[in-house]
Parts: C-alpha cells; structure tokens; sequence
C-alpha cells in the first residue's frame, strides 16, 4: 500500500490533516490501531465516564510512582479508538489564551502567535451560541467542528456564574472570544445530541472520498532510507508490512504515542536509543522530554436541595435517560453536564488567566464514582501553567510495550501553593449569597482542613489529571537543542517526516487541550502542502486592566 501521504493516529490532530491534505486531491492514508467508535458509550455525551475507562477505547496508560504525590500511579487515558482521544474526552471546548500563543512564538516557534492560529481557529469551527450571547465576530460559523452550549437549565449553572460576579469577578459571554477571563457558559463539542469528535467532523466526510483510505494497524517504526522518511512499518492481520509514502510521513499519535514511535525509529536521546539497542538516526535529546499535564481537584458540596443529577444516578434513571437519548437524541443524555464554566488569575501580577473550573451539578469522579453523600455538586479547578516537567521513555525496543510516563507532578513549590490557592478561592466563591439557598456543607476537602499542611495533604491523595498531557516533540528554531520539530512541522534531521498534535505544543495551553490539538491538524496541513498560509488576525483580546494591582 501507498499514498502520497501517510498519517498515523485518526485522532484529532490526524483526521483534520487527513480532511484538509485529501481535499487537495492527494491520496492520503490514515493509521489507526483502535477500532470503531460507533455505539452509545461513545457517541452520548452524557456517557463519557464510560469509554475512558474501557480497555476497548483506551490505552489503559498509567504513569509511573509520582514521588510527589505520595506514590501514586495516576491513570493518563489515551484514545485507542477512531478519533482517539476527541472520542473519549470530555467534550469541552477551550481555544487556550491568546497570551499561550504568543509565548509559543516568543520561545521560538514562528508563526504560531495569536494571531497566526485565530484565523486557523475559525476555519475550523461551526459555532453555535445557542441563544447564550458570544463575540460572534471572533468565532467561525462554517467549519467542521460543531461548537455548542449546554441548556444550563439547572438553577446551580446560574449560581456558579452569580456567585463568582458576587466575589468580584468579571462575567465573559464567550471566553473563547475576546474576553477569557471571568464566569460564563462552558462550550461543547456536542452537535445534535451527538459527540461531535473528529472522527464526525473530519475523518467520515474525508472518508466519502476515493483518496482517503483509513486502516487498521499497529505502527511500529518509520521507515527511514538515507535520512529521508519513506513509509510506516505497520503490524496489522497477523504480519508486518510497509506503507510507503510518496511525499511525506506525518506523526500525530498522541503526545504519548509520538515521542515514543520517534524513539522506536531512532529519533531520540542518542543515549537513550542506544540502551535499548536502536541505532541512531537524528540525535534529538528533545524527544519524549518536556512532558506536560493539567492536574485538578474536585471541590465537592453537599446539597441542600434534591436538584442534583444525583436523582439520575440509578440503573432506572439511567436506562430512560439512554432511551429517550437513542430514540431522539435530546434530554439529559445529549449534554456532558459541563454547562459553566470559569477563568481567574491566582493572584495580582498575573497577566492573564492561570485557573481553570469546570461545574458539574453532581458530586462525581471522572471513573463514575458518585459522593457518598448522595446530593452534591463540585467545581474542578486546577492550575493552567505548572512549571513541572516530566518525560516519556522506552521501556523496551518492542512496539507493543507502553512507554514509561513520568509526569514529576507537584516537583516545583509553586505548585503547591498555587494548589492551596486554588481551594481558598473556590471556598470563597461557594460562600457567596449565590449558593446559600443550594449548600448544607462541604464535602471536600472539608471544613476540618484548613492549614498549609492540611491542604497538602488533600492536594497529595486527591489530585487527578485533567487529561491533557503534551509537550514531549517541541516545537522550536531549528538551533534548539530540545526542539524536536521546526515551526512548519518538520522533524529536525530528518526529511520527509513531521510531527503534528498535541505533543509539539511548547507550553500547556490555558484549558482543554482537544481545540488546539484540531488546530495544530488545521495549520500543520497548509504547512504539509507548502500553500499560503492564513493571513494573521489583528484581533485584541481584552485584558483586565488592573491585572498588576489586583487578583481580580
């Protein structure tokens, strides 16, 4: 098999290629090794606790011992399935920060400032308001990507808003617009009732045509033939075969994924390679290292009302609600139940946002497990730009063996005590007039825990990542020595062969990762095809004007 351009991973990142490069007439094929999305576990949005937690759809990845987390291994899901990872995630839609991308191209990769990705941005988005307001003219209304907004028809929604306005806080219509910071409605990736991943906004459509061929297989290496990349070994059926590339090989795996195929094709740490008896291709020390995550607490209440979704969470409740959504695709099902949503800065002299909640009207961990305190409702909330780094290493030379995660979570003190600031300031927003009528008492961390030490100990057994590692192929001048691809894509040292998702990202994106993974996919592709680019936006973003003086 042959294609002019070989893709591996139908994820985000590897379907909007796969759309953008096969409308161009180019014949394109896409490696996956998951299966089929299709089913209700995936496609119905209030069904996402379930596929990240099944081996069907996930890589089942854990990370190693966290020595700063008291030794825990923390599960990194992955998706191993058509879409990958939009197909098990959270379905929350965040572009990150203007101020992300400027920093990306002030630490060396050109042409991805603010605004060089807008343009990208809007090309790929089919926003819908919903009637909930919006900057409508910083959004795009004729991309793939169907954006929408949550009914927010429970009253807690309007409370989380309220109360955080009543602690002093701005309210943004759209912080994906001009305005980031403050409280408002949370975007989804939803469309019609449905998971709109981008196995449904891109890989189906581009599919409809002759050029595009997806299939299935295990990527074991890439071909590399005097310095040029030529193909992909893939096991698939039972036996190991090559699909060559006429024109280029491009990467988009996963930040987990990624670094690691580079390393089995010995692009890597020489050293490292060399341990497992790979020979050396490019000497990138870059590659698998700056591993990045967003780590998050639940603040969870317990309610004074029985307006929860815990009502719901039933085997009963549960089959009417899976009833009602498969015969018409609304109700309860058709929402991820993430309908508000807020953006702060942690302290004065903080330029722009650096905490993030998401609000669920229900006490509930990500793995399902509901409060035992039955009505309740939480706040996850975490810290957007921790300067812990950590790395993805070979454990063996075998393909079918996971890697070695290690994030390091919580290794610099800044960590902590933006952790602590956290809790404080979602303790103060919970006591607004707001939520008088809905708390009877905290649940966690508890009112008990109050001190530096007590709260480190909560934050040491209870944070969770928000699942959204990146960093581990960065993105950077071609004289960096950590660089692993330059800013049009291109793996450094090797020709014919780019890396685009989530794992060229510089630096963590203010947010859920899913929105800039697609766009990485829409601007790699007109770099992949040597066209003109977008012309650069002139938008600019609001800022909050005492952001020197004051926390808020």
């Amino acid at each position: 098999m042959e294609a002019d351009f070989v893709i591996v991973g139908a994820g985000s990142a590897g379907c909007a290629m796969a759309y953008r490069l096969s409308a161009t007439g180019a014949s394109v094929v896409i490696i996956e090794h998951g299966g089929t999305d299709i089913g209700p576990f995936i496609q119905m949005p209030a069904a996402l606790s379930y596929p990240m937690n099944m081996a069907r759809y996930d890589w089942g990845y854990l990370s190693e011992p966290e020595p700063h987390l008291g030794g825990r291994e923390l599960v990194c899901p992955r998706g191993k399935v058509i879409g990958g990872s939009s197909s098990i995630n959270g379905m929350v839609y965040v572009r990150g920060h203007a101020g992300d991308y400027d920093h990306w191209a002030q630490s060396g990769a050109a042409g991805w400032g603010y605004g060089d990705v807008l343009p990208y941005f809007k090309r790929m988005e089919h926003w819908h308001s919903g009637g909930h307001g919006g900057d409508a003219a910083w959004r795009g209304t004729n991309g793939p990507l169907h954006i929408t907004r949550g009914p927010r028809d429970n009253p807690l929604f309007a409370a989380f808003v309220e109360a955080g306005q009543q602690a002093g806080y701005p309210v943004t219509d759209d912080y994906n617009g001009a305005q980031q910071e403050g409280f408002g409605p949370m975007e989804q990736t939803v469309w019609q009732g449905r998971r709109w991943s981008a196995a449904n906004a891109y890989l189906r459509p581009a599919l409809t045509r002759e050029n595009c061929t997806l299939t299935r297989g295990l990527a074991r290496r890439v071909v590399i033939r005097d310095g040029r990349a030529v193909g992909i070994e893939v096991a698939r059926g039972g036996k190991v075969e090559i699909i060559t590339a006429r024109r280029e090989v491009i990467i988009a795996a996963s930040s987990i994924n990624s670094p690691k195929l580079l390393m089995l094709s010995g692009i890597g740490p020489a050293a490292h390679l060399a341990e497992h008896g790979i020979d050396v291709v490019a000497d990138r020390p870059g590659v698998g290292q700056n591993l990045q995550d967003h780590l998050e607490l639940y603040i969870q209440m317990a309610a004074s009302q029985p307006i929860t979704l815990f009502k719901h969470w039933n085997l009963f409740s549960k089959a009417m609600i899976g009833a009602q959504w498969l015969l018409t695709k609304t109700g309860l099902g058709a929402s991820n139940q993430f309908e508000s949503a807020a953006f702060i800065r942690s302290r004065a002299g903080v330029r722009y946002p650096d905490i993030q909640y998401h609000f669920l009207p229900m006490a509930v961990r990500y793995d399902g497990k509901a409060a035992a305190e039955g009505h309740g409702f939480q706040a996850h909330v975490g810290p957007m730009r921790s300067a812990s780094r950590g790395a993805v290493t070979l454990r063996s030379n075998n393909p079918a063996e996971a890697p070695k995660i290690a994030f390091n979570y919580m290794s610099e003190p800044q960590d902590w005590e933006d952790f602590r600031t956290c809790i404080r300031l979602t303790r103060e927003i919970f006591a607004q007039d707001a939520f008088a009528p809905f708390v009877r008492h905290e649940i966690q961390p508890g009112v008990n825990l109050q001190s530096d030490d007590d709260l480190d100990g909560f934050i040491r057994e209870h944070a969770e990542s928000a699942f959204h590692p990146c960093g581990t192929c960065k993105m950077g001048a071609a004289d960096d020595p950590m660089a692993v691809v330059d800013p049009e894509t291109r793996v450094i040292g090797v020709a014919g062969l780019r890396v685009a998702d989530s794992s060229i990202f510089p630096r963590i994106p203010n947010g859920n990762l899913n929105g800039p993974s697609i766009m990485v996919g829409e601007k790699a592709a007109d770099h992949i095809l040597g066209q003109g680019m977008l012309a650069t936006a002139n938008d600019v973003p609001w800022e909050n004007p005492n952001w020197q003086s004051s926390q808020r």
